[in-house]
């Protein structure tokens, strides 16, 4: 439906029923604001959740034969 044609049917309708869309638009508005998603990241938010080894930079044994 074109923006013209939505008007339009708006317009026809009674005075209450307006009213009713004005609402439900206002409703639609405000849920559109409080999305949980997608939000923005923050810095940092994963520090100190991944723990490496102490040996993680270590050589493979399975490729010293090419060192």
């Amino acid at each position: 439906m074109t923006d013209t044609k939505l008007k339009l049917e708006i317009n026809s309708l009674p005075k209450k029923m307006r009213e009713e869309v004005a609402d439900f638009v206002e409703f639609l508005k405000a849920k559109s604001k409080t999305k949980p998603y997608p939000k923005e990241r923050e810095f940092g938010f994963a520090k100190g959740k991944i723990k490496h080894k102490p040996d993680f930079d270590e050589p493979l044994n399975e490729f010293k034969e090419y060192m």
